[in-house]
């Protein structure tokens, strides 16, 4: 056997390796502690999109739905309600993106945390700056990626994505949460 080949196996099975990274930042509790630090319980309010709701969520959005299940819980400190903590995916540059949404009780975006990145690059949208700028957002927002949304180079996907997703999830708290 040539010795040149001898030494390329272990390089392409480490460098395969790498590409199938994951990193878990927060966990859904985590998340929800850090979004409603007040909270007293989470309540499941999962939520499964019927056909109409899908398209008019997509219709207002501008963005296409990727499933039909949503999961949802509502914040509470003791019984008074403090609004409501969404967990979604959307794709980075190849993989999923498992990120949260906290909005206020009237539909305004509380905050953006990122729990699970799963590229090789690309991570800065976990910067508190860059995710900042979606606090007191609302569906009548225009929250668009190189307009009132800056996106982050090196992460352009990545952070188009996650944008595109919190236009997605107002859409969804209009036509769904706001009316429970």
């Amino acid at each position: 056997m040539d010795n040149r080949l001898f030494w390329l196996v272990p390089v392409v099975l480490v460098g395969s390796a790498s590409a199938c990274s994951a990193t878990e930042y927060l966990t859904v509790v985590q998340a929800q502690k850090l979004c409603f630090p007040h909270a007293t319980r989470f309540s499941a309010a999962d939520v499964t999109l019927t056909k109409d709701q899908r398209t008019q969520i997509e219709k207002k959005s501008r963005v296409s739905v990727r499933s039909s299940d949503q999961k949802v819980w509502a914040a509470y400190t003791k019984d008074t309600f403090l609004g409501w903590f969404i967990v979604d995916e959307v794709i980075g540059k190849h993989d999923l993106i498992t990120w949260s949404l906290a909005l206020t009780e009237d539909g305004h975006v509380k905050q953006v945390e990122i729990l699970t990145y799963r590229e090789n690059y690309g991570s800065e949208i976990r910067d508190s700056k860059w995710r900042a700028q979606f606090a007191g957002k609302t569906s009548a927002s225009p929250v668009v990626a190189d307009k009132d949304i800056k996106t982050i180079s090196g992460a352009t996907l990545s952070s188009r994505h996650v944008t595109d997703g919190v236009r997605r999830l107002l859409a969804f708290y209009d036509i769904v949460l706001s009316k429970s």
